[in-house]
């Protein structure tokens, strides 16, 4: 169970996890070793699963953000190893869900234009059998988009 302190550190470092385990443990009203202990449970607990840098798309080229829903009549566990095994090997998707209701899985993909999407497009599709229908939407405007958790106390 996640305490005031574990809370406070959680929130701080999805902010930015640059900041100095004397800062952190300021923050919390302890002293670095107790703050280091800490951080060093919730990471060998996976609830810290990584420290990491948020690159902005837009100016390394990556403009085009699709989500993509895919419909599939296969649905073997054998079939579903096969499809995640593909999907894990493509740096343009950014997040991969199993779904509940009309679509089977959801594909949030990052591509520069919608030359590279097809392109990706015809990758998948050829690259798993089984896919019945794939549809994708695109994002005219990002709004909000955030990493961080809410686990402030």
């Amino acid at each position: 169970m996640l305490d005031k302190n574990d809370r406070t550190l959680l929130a701080m470092l999805q902010q930015d996890c640059t900041l100095s385990l004397q800062t952190l443990a300021d923050a919390v009203n302890l002293t670095t070793t107790p703050c280091w202990k800490r951080l060093k449970k919730l990471e060998d607990d996976g609830i810290i699963r990584a420290r990491v840098a948020l690159v902005d798309g837009e100016k390394i080229g990556l403009s085009l953000t699709a989500f993509m829903f895919v419909k599939t009549q296969q649905h073997s566990s054998e079939w579903f190893k096969q499809f995640v095994a593909v999907v894990q090997q493509m740096p343009e998707v950014m997040a991969f869900y199993r779904m509940a209701g009309e679509y089977d899985y959801l594909l949030r993909i990052q591509v520069a234009d919608m030359k590279s999407y097809d392109s990706f497009y015809k990758r998948l599709v050829n690259g798993v059998p089984g896919l019945i229908d794939v549809t994708s939407s695109f994002a005219m405007e990002e709004i909000k988009y955030t990493t961080a958790l809410p686990v402030a106390p």
